[in-house]
């Protein structure tokens, strides 16, 4: 059991954080999305939506493409490669983890 416990603190930091887990979980399921539509759906402020994604855009798991939609500033953020592994381990970690303490 003890060794089943430990295994959580293998889960990926970055990911786990349940505001950064709930932007990854959001990108997993789209092609992209704007700044406006991320933070509609996961109700974080503008600052502290901001703050996660630098860093999960500094970890490499995903690309934030700045541009504009006529004269008004859009952000796109995409899951990159990388995030899109990093999210998948972090889901089966998981499942493991329940599948072994379900006992």
């Amino acid at each position: 059991m003890a060794d089943d416990l430990r295994n959580l603190t293998d889960l990926d930091r970055i990911v786990h954080e349940p505001a950064r887990l709930l932007i990854v979980t959001i990108l997993a399921a789209v092609e992209s999305a704007d700044f406006l539509f991320l933070q509609r759906e996961s109700g974080l402020t503008k600052g502290n939506l901001s703050a996660h994604l630098s860093k999960l855009e500094n970890a490499g798991y995903i690309k934030i493409e700045k541009t504009f939609k006529g004269k008004l500033p859009l952000t796109i953020c995409k899951l990159t490669a990388n995030g899109r592994r990093a999210f998948e381990q972090y889901r089966q970690q998981l499942q493991q983890f329940i599948a072994q303490t379900a006992k």
